[in-house]
């Protein structure tokens, strides 16, 4: 198995108005994007060319929104929380996670 592309612990995963999970995993490894709980269960995936991602306006820096497979989830990027991430800034993160997304789908 491959090194992902991303991959970040501790992501608080919503679903509008509900929490599914305060410390799941997002992940982009093999040209798919993956969210998943804190045991490891897959919540949702897609291939990262069908994924829409950003950060809106009303959003906090260390957030980011998803729409996978036609759900939107509210990712919250914590942090401490991502692979080697330990002291960088919560917006950074969130930075990380769009540029790769855009990396994996040969978006410039």
């Amino acid at each position: 198995m491959s090194e992902p592309e991303f991959s970040a612990r501790g992501v608080r995963i919503a679903r509008w108005p509900r929490s599914l999970t305060r410390a799941g995993e997002v992940r982009i490894e093999d040209g798919r994007l993956a969210l998943l709980t804190s045991y490891g269960s897959e919540i949702d995936s897609a291939p990262v060319t069908a994924v829409r991602a950003g950060r809106p306006w009303f959003a906090k820096p260390d957030e980011a929104v998803a729409t996978v497979n036609g759900t939107r989830y509210r990712l919250t990027l914590d942090k401490g929380g991502a692979t080697g991430g330990e002291g960088r800034a919560a917006s950074e993160e969130s930075g990380r996670f769009l540029a790769a997304l855009k990396r994996a789908a040969g978006r410039r």
